[in-house]
């Protein structure tokens, strides 16, 4: 259903796309918008179990494109190096591909949120003061990943190769 990489060597692990997802502090949201125009619109987010959430408003470009397709894409982009001289791009970055899910239950919209906010911030008691203040305005959205990858530059991959060596 979803095509294999095409250049296999610079493909990322499992365990190594995870962790950007992790990491990583903006991811970029693919969607299908107005007229079957792509939307593409930066969001913050959190990855856990295989899943992305998010906030955002209860109304607007992104929930209406999900409502009218689910089906998403999300990029994030761990490195980004110019190298001028070589007139390349040293870059780490993962895509997924999932189903998106306006969460409605108040449990499911407090544990996403509580999970996005201890992830830019560790004062527990005040992200869970924040949510309950804001819990009937609030809007959270899951997505659910079907298929990941992550793929570097090749001469990152060469690179690590020559590592692994001792090269």
């Amino acid at each position: 259903m979803f095509r294999e990489m095409r250049r296999f060597k610079q493909k990322l692990s499992k365990e190594e796309t995870i962790e950007i997802l992790k990491t990583g502090k903006t991811g970029i949201l693919g969607l299908i918008g107005d007229e079957s125009y792509p939307y593409t619109v930066p969001i913050n987010y959190v990855y856990e179990n295989s899943k992305i959430y998010f906030h955002c408003a209860k109304s607007g470009h992104k929930i209406d494109a999900i409502k009218k397709c689910n089906k998403v894409s999300f990029c994030v982009i761990e490195k980004d190096d110019i190298v001028k001289e070589k007139l390349t791009t040293y870059f780490r970055s993962v895509i997924i591909f999932g189903k998106a899910k306006i969460l409605k239950n108040d449990d499911e919209i407090f544990y996403s949120a509580q999970l996005l906010g201890l992830k830019y911030s560790d004062d527990k008691q005040a992200i869970d003061k924040e949510i309950k203040q804001a819990l009937k305005a609030l809007c959270c959205v899951e997505i659910v990943v079907e298929h990941m990858t992550g793929k570097e530059a090749i001469e990152l991959a060469h690179a690590r190769v020559l590592s692994d060596y001792n090269i």
